[in-house]
């Protein structure tokens, strides 16, 4: 599978050799009382509940990355409410096979829909659903954003 006009070999490449600068989005519904979590089929970040996200693309701004993020992975057009923050995530695994794991610098936003915006899961997530308290098998790297944005 190529990785948006990057060819297999060259995606290797960078997962072996570079962080990897992508989104993460904590989306809250109208009443600031319901977030969304997918339950994903990868390897990295898999066997466990983790907010939506995915990487930024060359010449692309963090802002537009995580409204686009939204829409691809959740279906929902999404407003910016504010960016929580830089974080970094290390993972021992890869969906390349590469020896160093993956190395993100994901960017947090928190993120409201649009009115009437209905939630789709995409093909890389398992279950895609809204939360008033985060579940048992919540990954660590969500939690701390939950904690972050003082969320259950």
């Amino acid at each position: 599978m190529a990785h948006r006009n990057i060819s297999e070999k060259d995606w290797g490449l960078i997962v072996e050799k570079v962080p990897i600068c992508s989104v993460d989005l904590i989306i809250l519904d109208s009443d600031e009382e319901k977030f969304v979590l997918g339950y994903r089929n990868s390897e990295v970040a898999g066997e466990s509940w983790f907010v939506p996200g995915g990487r930024v693309r060359k010449n692309e701004g963090l802002r537009e990355a995580a409204k686009r993020v939204s829409k691809e992975e959740t279906g929902l057009d999404v407003d910016i409410v504010e960016k929580l923050g830089s974080y970094q995530h290390f993972y021992d695994e890869s969906d390349v096979g590469a020896e160093s794991g993956k190395h993100y610098i994901a960017n947090a936003f928190i993120v409201s829909p649009r009115e009437g915006e209905e939630l789709e899961k995409d093909e890389q997530h398992r279950e895609l659903k809204w939360f008033s308290d985060r579940p048992d098998d919540t990954h660590k790297y969500t939690k701390r954003y939950l904690e972050d944005a003082d969320l259950p």
